[in-house]
């Protein structure tokens, strides 16, 4: 009999995941090493059902200072559902090679509170695979650090902003508040 429960548990525990994952949206599919952590970032059990912003961002770029605007979006939409998750990469030649700068830029320096990835390729051949769909949806990739993309409740693209659209514009905040 306990070997029966067991076997009963484990089955539950796999149908269970495989129905989170089912209702999931396929560009949540991916988990992403956290900035100066061992935990992941499961984009499914973090964003699914939420709209979500995701920004490319670097800490040596003459956008860097939108770490403000973001946390400042981030804090006036939450409560309403949104989330934001920062992917530093040094595609564009503008990031620290060292986690604890990339980390100190984003949470001392900026006070950012939004989920943070470690730094990760976004484009070309060598792209995380959530870039590349992101690519693919839009047909946009980034053309620079702080290019953003808003996924929808439902896990669609709904629209990139390129990295001159700072966070407080108003299509980013119009495209964000239809999204949530």
């Amino acid at each position: 009999m306990r070997r029966f429960a067991s076997t009963s548990v484990l089955l539950i525990c796999v149908f269970a995941s495989q129905s989170v994952l089912a209702d999931c949206a396929a560009i949540l599919q991916h988990e992403m090493p956290a900035l100066r952590s061992k935990d992941t970032v499961d984009l499914c059990e973090r964003f699914a059902g939420k709209p979500l912003l995701i920004v490319n961002t670097a800490s040596f770029c003459g956008f860097t200072p939108q770490f403000k605007g973001l946390e400042a979006l981030y804090q006036r939409y939450r409560g309403q559902g949104l989330e934001i998750l920062g992917v530093p990469s040094n595609d564009f030649r503008q990031e620290a090679a060292e986690i604890e700068k990339v980390a100190d830029v984003c949470y001392v320096n900026y006070g950012v509170t939004f989920a943070m990835t470690d730094p990760q390729t976004i484009t070309g051949a060598d792209a995380h695979p959530l870039y590349r769909q992101l690519t693919d949806a839009t047909g946009q990739p980034p053309g620079w650090n702080f290019h953003k993309y808003l996924i929808d409740r439902d896990g669609r693209v709904v629209g990139d902003f390129a990295s001159q659209v700072a966070p407080d514009a108003p299509a980013l905040v119009k495209a964000i508040e239809l999204a949530l």
